[in-house]
């Protein structure tokens, strides 16, 4: 015989109680990370203690016929969520029992406390506290008592409009006195979304989902947004939510879910007082996967109201501004998205982040996101050596026009040009102004102020370029931002906090070589060769690339090995000859073999060439110490609007 259902606020089993009114589950008194429909499910679990509850009960109190989801899907991850939370086994199961193909039981013994009681209700003595029966013996009945006639409803009745009255008054002052008492939110981390498919490959939609609220949100001036390489390492963390706040130094935090079935999309989010983890406001999102790019923009604009950001008119226009896509667009931009991201230094990976852009525009020819991350693709196959510098200039240029003529307010395609500003075009004053403008349209897209610090250190403005730093360290806490900041001394020539940066940075990657060659530079910077030839080495082996060599037989020449030295270099002058090494490259060489004259002649070809490697080299790269004393170097320099 089924147990009565439970009415009350507060249900205590082992060392755990779930407050019902409130939403929350709490272990010893802390709250768990466990709501939404997993906490659902549990509820009414624990409300119906030592039955079975079927899976078409769950379904209709938690998934109505009309919601489009897959429910076995989701009820799975709800109970999986449930077990994990509990420390409990499907196998060995202390709590929540699964029956295959009928449904699920609670085992354990349940305390309830119950509340004030609303007119016409029965209720549960309060003081018999009640323990259910475990599965092994007949589940106890819940004694009932009858309230009395007439003159009992009569006092019930004016104790019920009491109650009324006050929860209307509650609910005032909580409209209008609540947020109040919330203090100030002015830093915010977005969690990476829970991706509820229960299929794997979906895994890059959520990802995608979480990266463009992300950015949608930079968008908000008043609001410091933790960068995405910095959350996505809590993917599955098990940390509370308190002591992610304290490691990303954020006011609040924002997680959920999200689900595709169909043609439709679900995304679940919450919003999280960090400090004191505490529940501010949630809200579910359906809508058509058109539609998801206005979805993601209302989200993020909902988000920005809940902590009382300053949202300037033109910025909430950019995120309500939104047009209907293609959804297979949407998918193909999102894997190009990502791939690039991650691995934007991988000349194949570049190309296949390239064949998604182009796929997603084929789907939908006016869809300006992907013109701006085809233009980047173009950009980063030049800079690794994979793609033609004039035909990845030409081919950058135009998809970001056709990117802005699209829609002018999406910050990475200004900071996009503002590269082919600097590093292509060498028009200082224009990549200026377009750094900047990517920085006003999103203020907390960590990729504009990482390159506007190399390109202020490229050009020689030390103070404004840490202050950068600065403000990197305040959206970014992972590798990019090390490997930014190390370049930026690197450009600066500052070779004690070059050392530090690069160490820092080998601890997210060891086998960086960038890093282990920036760490040289800057142990011979100081003098101490014996510890930067090591580095040079290290930096060889997994690249191959001709500055190292070039660094490391310039360390071998100074100790006093000069016979190594001249035969890697002539070695490495060989294979010019099946054009491998660049005409800059060739100038170092000839630098450090004091042939002054062949370096300047192959400087001057770079510079012909307008090489991608002389801006950010020319006024810093110790390899050409040799030649900055001659007239023709400073010439060189100015001509290229640069100081020595």
């Amino acid at each position: 015989m089924a147990t009565q259902p439970r009415v009350a606020d507060r249900l205590r089993f082992d060392n755990f109680e779930l407050d019902v009114r409130a939403g929350e589950l709490r272990k010893h008194g802390v709250r768990l990370r466990l709501r939404g429909q997993p906490l659902q499910v549990l509820e009414i679990l624990l409300e119906r203690a030592g039955d079975v509850v079927t899976r078409e009960e769950i379904q209709a109190r938690i998934w109505p016929a009309d919601t489009f989801v897959d429910f076995d899907h989701s009820l799975h991850n709800a109970i999986a969520r449930i077990r994990e939370t509990l420390g409990d086994s499907a196998d060995t199961p202390r709590y929540i029992e699964t029956l295959p193909r009928k449904g699920y039981r609670y085992i354990g013994p349940v305390e309830d406390f119950h509340a004030p009681l609303l007119v016409g209700e029965t209720s549960v003595d309060p003081s018999e506290p009640v323990a259910l029966a475990t599965p092994t013996e007949a589940p106890a009945r819940i004694p009932l008592r009858t309230l009395a006639q007439t003159k009992t409803r009569t006092v019930t009745f004016i104790f019920g409009a009491l109650c009324a009255l006050s929860l209307v008054g509650w609910a005032i002052s909580h409209r209008f006195y609540g947020k109040a008492a919330v203090s100030p939110i002015r830093s915010i981390a977005v969690l990476p979304l829970d991706n509820l498919s229960g299929d794997p490959s979906e895994e890059f939609f959520a990802d995608g989902m979480t990266d463009q609220l992300i950015t949608d949100l930079a968008q908000v001036g008043s609001l410091r947004v933790i960068s995405r390489t910095s959350v996505m390492q809590y993917r599955g963390a098990k940390k509370a939510l308190p002591e992610i706040a304290r490691e990303l130094k954020v006011d609040a935090i924002v997680e959920g879910s999200v689900i595709r079935f169909g043609q439709r999309v679900r995304v679940t989010a919450q919003l999280i007082q960090a400090p004191a983890d505490r529940h501010l406001w949630a809200e579910t999102y359906d809508r058509d996967l058109g539609d998801i790019l206005k979805l993601q923009g209302e989200l993020a604009d909902a988000i920005a109201q809940q902590v009382r950001a300053q949202v300037t008119p033109t910025e909430q226009a950019q995120l309500r501004s939104a047009p209907a896509l293609n959804p297979a667009a949407y998918d193909a931009y999102l894997k190009g998205r990502l791939i690039f991201t991650n691995e934007f230094t991988k000349p194949n990976s570049l190309r296949r982040s390239q064949q998604y852009f182009e796929e997603s525009l084929q789907k939908d020819p006016n869809f300006a996101l992907a013109y701006a991350g085809l233009a980047d693709t173009y950009v980063y196959l030049a800079f690794a050596g994979a793609l033609d510098r004039n035909t990845a200039y030409q081919s950058a240029k135009q998809a970001l026009g056709k990117a802005r003529e699209l829609d002018d307010s999406i910050g990475e395609a200004h900071d996009t040009l503002g590269e082919l500003n600097s590093y292509f075009d060498w028009d200082w004053d224009a990549a200026d102004r377009e750094f900047n403008r990517a920085i006003a349209l999103s203020p907390s897209y960590s990729c504009a102020h990482e390159d506007r610090a190399l390109f202020l250190a490229m050009i020689g403005r030390r103070a404004e370029a840490f202050a950068e730093i600065t403000k990197i360290h305040q959206l970014d806490y992972g590798f990019s931002a090390e490997y930014t900041e190390s370049t930026v001394y690197f450009e600066l020539r500052d070779y004690p906090r070059l050392i530090e940066a690069s160490k820092r940075a080998l601890l997210f990657d060891p086998n960086d070589w960038f890093q282990h060659y920036s760490l040289g530079v800057g142990y011979e910077g100081m003098g101490r060769l014996q510890e930067a030839i090591p580095e040079y080495q290290k930096a060889i082996q997994p690249s191959g690339d001709p500055r190292s060599l070039v660094a490391l037989a310039h360390a071998y020449s100074v100790v006093g090995r000069k016979a190594d030295a001249v035969k890697m270099l002539r070695d490495l002058e060989g294979e010019s000859r099946g054009a491998s090494p660049s005409s800059y490259t060739m100038a170092t060489i000839y630098a450090t073999l004091r042939q002054n004259d062949k370096a300047f002649q192959f400087l001057e070809r770079a510079y012909s060439e307008k090489s991608l490697e002389i801006p950010s080299s020319l006024r810093s790269d110790p390899l050409l110490d040799s030649l900055r004393p001659d007239p023709r170097f400073q010439h060189l320099l100015r001509r290229m609007g640069l100081t020595g």
